[in-house]
């Protein structure tokens, strides 16, 4: 049954965005030549949508994330958080990146509530929310542990409380299960659905497995070789709450798996 977060989320519809991109490029020059990462990109993420973005290597995927994010600002074009054009570093947004760089002289609780020492959070409410969210990821007894007592899924489930510490409306996420196992991979899928239905957060993920794009996301964006472009929009089509076996082997994820595979001249549903 779709948790109070999902309805929530069905409820708002396609009409208000989250994010917005419109007419957006990105150039730079190097030091023989201009290169462009990013020509043309248009998108519009629905608040409490779950968007992936796939494509080849250097298409321009996290520098997507980066113009969300703040952190660059576009060549031409605008883009939009919230309605609000951006126009500098955002602070209402969470990031997540394939590395955890967890801090290795504090512990797990500790490592999660250095988000509100940087954002000079009431400290009171700042732990309520760090218990709430150890509690959503299952890292209960593991609160007090360092970051070399911790297994590779459990860094990453350290490292989005402290994305999620502030309760952002949008998260980021560029590759943040990229270096783990392929069993530790999944159950961290299993685990961001069900923290994504149940927190009601828009994501944007970056990812190179078509088949974790498919299994989590509402829609697939498949991006072109740089300069990157968005080739395709893929609607998944499948329930927001997803069991990982039961979904693997709906014809929904087959025929998704299957264009996005198709777009890219992928040889797996992992290329």
């Amino acid at each position: 049954m779709a948790g109070e977060a999902t309805l929530r989320k069905r409820a708002v519809g396609k009409d208000t965005a989250a994010v917005g991109l419109d007419g957006v490029a990105v150039r730079f020059r190097t030091r023989n030549r201009d290169v462009t990462a990013l020509r043309d990109i248009s998108l519009d993420v629905a608040m409490g949508e779950f968007v992936a973005l796939v494509g080849p290597s250097g298409c321009g995927k996290s520098t997507l994330l980066k113009l969300v994010a703040g952190l660059l600002q576009p060549s031409a074009g605008t883009v939009r958080l919230r309605e609000e054009q951006v126009k500098g570093p955002r602070h209402d947004v969470g990031y997540v990146f394939q590395r955890a760089a967890l801090l290795e002289w504090r512990s797990a609780r500790r490592n999660i509530l250095l988000q509100a020492e940087m954002r000079k959070m009431p400290a009171a409410r700042a732990r309520e929310r760090a218990d709430e969210l150890i509690t959503m990821t299952g890292l209960g007894g593991f609160e007090d542990a360092y970051p070399h007592e911790l297994s590779g899924g459990m860094q990453q489930r350290v490292a989005l409380c402290r994305a999620l510490l502030h309760q952002p409306p949008v998260l980021l996420m560029d590759e943040p299960f990229g270096a783990l196992d392929a069993l530790t991979r999944e159950q961290m899928n299993v685990e961001l659905n069900r923290i994504w239905r149940e927190t009601g957060t828009t994501v944007l993920l970056v990812t190179h497995s078509i088949s974790e794009a498919v299994y989590l996301a509402d829609r697939v964006v498949v991006m072109s070789p740089r300069p990157g472009t968005i080739t395709e929009i893929i609607d998944v089509g499948l329930p927001a709450e997803r069991d990982y076996a039961e979904t693997m082997g709906r014809p929904e994820f087959r025929e998704a798996t299957d264009r996005i595979r198709g777009l890219l001249g992928a040889v797996s549903a992992d290329g």
